[in-house]
């Protein structure tokens, strides 16, 4: 008996083919990227999106430290905050001392990054010596200051009575204006070395070939700095300012340490007056949280600016 050979079954129109093996192992891989990112994705839901979902909920509730929720208080608690005697002298003096800082911070940083990046005997050095700051936090630089700043037993006080600057014992941290630049010192020596190191990395960057080619032509010093340095060191000098305009806008640490928002008010501000109406002053968390939503849309809008400003293309 004769077996007749088998032939393939003829496949039905309509009837899907198996999916190829290059699709299967895309699909392979886009679940095993969803698994690698789902820790990472959790963290930012727990730590990023429920804080910042409860913090909106809570700025329009009427709600106290002690007393908890009790009801809706929106928009009641945008125009008390608007209105507190404390919220637009806090949003200046922020403002002011953002523009100093940052004004000053990333100046030094670039003479800083400027003064390391030559191959001189003494760069590893420097390089060190102008990071070592940075390895302190800022709480622990801020008590350090302050002991600095001490007219009991700081030597600031009699370096300045030495110098005829100042009478005995004196409180530099007593008046408005000694109590900002008290704080931009702290802030300039604390975040100096940081900010050169990104500056550092921008202008090692630039290739020498550049540099070479514009002293060929005759171009002096300033005019290489001015149309070669700065231009190609555009991008780190744009996340240094944002990065330093960011944390400016949100100082505590080294006011609360320092001056407690005194004398007076005048060093107080705005994350300062979120903690006084939270913990101190208002004890009311839906207040604080107002304010914490109006600084987060501050921040987000100025941040915004910035990156199209100091992004533009120089021939824009």
């Amino acid at each position: 008996m004769s077996i007749a050979p088998t032939r393939p079954r003829a496949v039905a129109a309509g009837t899907p083919d198996a999916p190829p093996p290059r699709r299967r192992r895309r699909d392979r891989g886009a679940w095993q990227g969803w698994i690698y990112a789902s820790p990472t994705a959790l963290l930012v839901t727990l730590l990023f999106v429920v804080p910042l979902v409860l913090v909106v909920w809570m700025s329009g509730a009427d709600w106290t430290l002690l007393g908890g929720n009790s009801g809706v208080n929106f928009p009641e608690n945008f125009v008390e905050v608007v209105n507190h005697r404390l919220f637009w002298p806090s949003v200046w003096f922020t403002l002011k001392y953002t523009v100093i800082t940052t004004a000053i911070l990333i100046a030094l940083a670039l003479g800083l990054a400027m003064l390391v990046q030559e191959s001189t005997r003494w760069r590893g050095i420097l390089r060190t010596s102008f990071l070592v700051p940075t390895s302190l936090g800022l709480a622990s630089a801020s008590l350090l200051f302050y002991a600095l700043y001490s007219p009991q037993v700081g030597p600031v006080s009699p370096a300045l009575e030495a110098l005829g600057l100042a009478d005995a014992n004196v409180n530099v941290l007593g008046t408005p204006s000694g109590a900002l630049w008290s704080t931009v010192i702290l802030i300039v020596w604390r975040f100096a070395g940081f900010f050169m190191l990104l500056l550092l990395v921008g202008l090692q960057g630039i290739p020498h070939e550049v540099y070479e080619a514009a002293r060929i032509d005759g171009a002096r010093p300033w005019q290489i700095f001015g149309r070669i340095t700065l231009p190609l060191l555009r991008p780190s000098l744009a996340m240094s300012t944002i990065l330093c305009v960011t944390g400016s806008l949100l100082a505590f640490d080294q006011f609360f340490i320092l001056t407690k928002g005194g004398p007076d008010g005048s060093t107080m501000t705005v994350v300062q007056l979120i903690y006084s109406f939270a913990f101190e002053s208002k004890r009311d968390l839906g207040m604080a949280a107002a304010l914490s939503v109006i600084v987060l849309a501050a921040l987000v809008i100025i941040n915004i600016v910035q990156l199209k400003t100091l992004r533009r293309s120089p021939d824009e």
